[in-house]
């Protein structure tokens, strides 16, 4: 089922009770970026730098995301169609629509797993734990909306669709822990290349996906992101490694976020919400 990938929440307003349906029924796609001309305006200026002369990563992060819904035309039929799909029965015609979508960066899996990939998202209404108010994961919880950053460590902050998120990642160079439990979001440790931030993740639960189509994973993940700032934008991308089930590592799309003087506030409830009436128009497509 090809629904959008994971997107963060819209700032602007509270969502209604049917947007917050709406929201159940879709997942948010990932691969939203900040408007083009803006983000490279923002690239222009220069990098500012903190006492250790590391790039200042501090700030609110805006990746452009926002709730991607339906189209409205299949909404009166009471049915949700999510892509793939032509008008509603009775729709107005519409003179122009968007040139359709290249086909999503997806992993590639073995092909014993390929059926598995397949049953997951034909299922993924039930299965894909993002529409029941759990956590995305990583990396599809995509970079921080917020950075708190001080000598030996940084914070990140996510005002996600499931509610919010931290982590905390030691940049002082020590190793990965050895008495935590594995979690959605991992352990994560970090270390400067030059002026790229690099965080290094292992310790995941099996329990979330990579991207949306039942892009499931296993419990030896290893997920290393780069970020890097230009300006006033910040660029992030991930590359997640799992030889028991993926044929090679995959990287997901280059993410860009621009800095923003708006400030991150108390989320709204995530609810789940009972979807089974809901109608899926999609159809499969082979995840290779």
């Amino acid at each position: 089922m090809s629904l959008p990938d994971t997107r963060k929440r819209a700032r602007t307003a509270p969502l209604g009770a049917a947007a917050m349906t709406l929201l159940m029924a879709a997942v948010f796609l990932a691969g939203g970026v900040a408007d083009t001309q803006a983000a490279a305006a923002g690239a222009a200026a220069p990098v500012p730098r903190l006492a250790d002369g590391h790039p200042d990563l501090n700030g609110t992060w805006d990746n452009g995301s926002g709730i991607d819904f339906l189209h409205p035309e299949h909404l009166a039929s009471g049915s949700v169609c999510v892509s793939g799909c032509g008008p509603a029965p009775g729709a107005r015609p519409v003179a122009a629509r968007a040139a359709p979508r290249p086909p999503p960066n997806f992993p590639h899996y073995r092909p014993q797993y390929l059926a598995k990939v397949k049953w997951l998202n034909d299922h993924q209404l039930h299965e894909d734990g993002v529409l029941h108010c759990r956590s995305p994961g990583l990396p599809r919880i995509g970079p921080p909306d917020k950075i708190v950053q001080i000598p030996g460590q940084v914070v990140f902050l996510y005002d996600d669709v499931s509610g919010a998120f931290w982590r905390i990642i030691p940049t002082d160079g020590r190793p990965h822990r050895t008495d935590v439990e594995d979690s959605t979001l991992g352990d994560g440790v970090g270390h400067w290349e030059g002026d790229t931030l690099v965080v290094d993740s292992i310790h995941f639960t099996d329990d979330t996906w990579l991207t949306d189509n039942g892009a499931f994973h296993t419990r030896s993940m290893h997920v290393i992101e780069r970020i890097r700032r230009a300006g006033d934008t910040l660029e992030w991308q991930a590359t997640v490694e799992d030889p028991k089930v993926l044929e090679e590592p995959w990287k997901t799309d280059v993410r860009i976020a621009k800095l923003t003087r708006d400030e991150l506030v108390e989320p709204t409830p995530c609810v789940d919400q009972d979807i089974s009436h809901v109608v899926d128009h999609t159809h499969h497509d082979n995840p290779r």
